[in-house]
């Protein structure tokens, strides 16, 4: 017994020993391929350093070297009528449109970034050009409505301007921007609500027209103590008066000075206060050489001819908005998702015509017009995420906005000279399809409302329309 357990135990301090000597000889081995590992890891990291500038360049390239296009497609039905002065009434009771907006976005680096809209809106069957022309022959398309009126299947450009931002201003902690093009000066605040969209520049009761021109906006809360306060520059030309290609006089893109005047804008938006719940908005705005006709030319047309739009005078237009995003303090969740807006608005003309030829909207002197607005939006009593809305407005006598392109088939219920009222619903049916129902009403005072700014937008001149009204149903694809 003693033997056969010596011999045991030999035989384990033997397997030991080996073992031990295979643990060492492994331990080398993989102390070698360490070795060869690090070097490898040195020789890659030499490389990086080499090349990975190079390859973070071409990356940041590709993933940018593309426009990032969106869709906005919308379907709509309205029923339109209007009630005229001697008791009869024009209407057609389902006017189907498709507008379609095609968006673009291209970053070219940390600082600059290119925006487009195109834009495509025509009714259903037709494809007749119903927009105006601002002179004869009729070379210059009317700028400011180009992509509001249901036309032809031609693609338009709705807005094209790039974007530059700074978070300093002359080594001030002042973000500011700068943007030059077609600017997005349809769709502003106040409109923006009806539509479900994100606010534009202007508020919406002083300018709502496309326009080509520039902007400067600087966020003045960063130097001042004003919470959340930032201004704005904007200016641009309306119409031009260039004469057309091929002139036959060798005289191409020179001034005709038979027609008016180019006319310009300047305006400048201040926001003093922007706590994120409470805001306050103010809109100045004046425009130079605006057209209209006068009692020579409108005389020609109501007996079937064709005016010519003159050079009638300057106008300006100041507005100051107050909305709430969310009502109180947490009082409930009906109050607290509910937005109100209320603006208050005055337009002062400066005629350059005499009496004698209708002067500015029927007057040689001055006049001033007025305009108040008053909006909600709130949940929808009935659906989980559904939004209601309603809104009101009044103008007087005088009253006159820059409001042509506001997407109502009646005309700008802004512009109303006399009382509009408003109700709408927003509901979405899946994250890209939403449904509206919108119902639109205006009783007007007095005549002129959507008229321009010559003798046309006289509000002396007969009452044709007493009231309008628009119903709309609408779905729209977002993407």
């Amino acid at each position: 017994m003693k033997k056969i357990i010596a011999l045991s135990a030999i035989a384990a301090i033997a397997t030991t020993s080996f073992a031990a000597e295979d643990v060492t000889a492994q331990i080398k081995k993989l102390e070698a391929k360490i070795k060869k590992l690090e070097k490898q890891v040195k020789k890659n990291k030499k490389k990086i350093k080499k090349t990975g500038k190079k390859l973070n360049v071409v990356k940041a390239h590709d993933a940018g070297d593309n426009i990032k296009w969106d869709v906005d497609f919308r379907t709509a039905i309205d029923k339109i009528k209007y009630k005229h002065a001697d008791g009869s009434t024009s209407e057609n009771s389902a006017l189907m449109t498709n507008r379609l907006l095609l968006g673009m976005k291209y970053k070219a680096d940390d600082k600059i970034t290119f925006y487009g809209t195109l834009s495509n809106y025509k009714a259903y069957g037709d494809t007749a050009n119903h927009s105006q022309s601002n002179t004869q022959p009729g070379y210059a398309n009317f700028d400011w409505v180009t992509n509001e009126n249901a036309t032809d299947n031609s693609v338009k450009v709705k807005e094209a301007y790039w974007l530059y931002m700074n978070d300093t201003f002359f080594g001030k902690d002042m973000p500011w921007t700068a943007s030059v093009g077609r600017r997005p000066s349809t769709g502003g605040l106040g409109i923006n609500y009806r539509e479900g969209d994100k606010r534009k520049s202007a508020i919406a009761s002083t300018v709502n027209i496309e326009f080509d021109g520039a902007s400067f906006k600087w966020n003045i809360d960063k130097v001042t103590p004003l919470t959340g306060a930032w201004f704005k520059i904007c200016m641009g030309r309306g119409i031009t008066n260039a004469k057309p290609r091929f002139s036959q006089d060798g005289t191409d893109y020179a001034e005709d000075t038979s027609l008016h005047s180019d006319s310009n804008m300047i305006g400048l938006i201040l926001v003093p206060y922007d706590d994120g719940q409470y805001s306050v908005h103010t809109n100045y705005a004046k425009a130079d050489n605006m057209i209209g006709f006068t009692n020579t030319q409108l005389g020609i047309i109501q007996n079937g001819g064709q005016g010519t739009f003159q050079d009638v005078g300057d106008f300006s237009i100041m507005t100051a908005l107050v909305k709430a995003d969310g009502v109180g303090n947490e009082i409930n969740d009906f109050l607290d998702n509910t937005t109100v807006f209320a603006s208050y608005s005055r337009s002062v003309t400066d005629p350059k015509a005499s009496a004698a030829e209708g002067g500015m909207l029927g007057s040689a002197d001055s006049k001033t017009g007025s305009s108040i607005w008053i909006g909600a939006q709130m949940p929808c009593p009935i659906t989980e995420d559904g939004r209601f809305g309603v809104e009101w407005n009044k103008g007087s006598k005088y009253w006159r906005s820059m409001t042509y392109a506001e997407d109502t088939m009646i005309g700008s219920k802004i512009a109303a000279r006399g009382t509009a009222f408003e109700i709408y619903w927003l509901k979405p049916l899946t994250p890209s399809l939403s449904l509206s129902l919108r119902h639109t009403k205006i009783k007007y005072d007095y005549a002129g409302s959507n008229a321009f700014f010559g003798a046309d937008g006289s509000p002396d001149n007969p009452l044709t329309v007493t009231e309008a009204t628009d119903t709309r149903i609408a779905m729209r694809y977002r993407f």
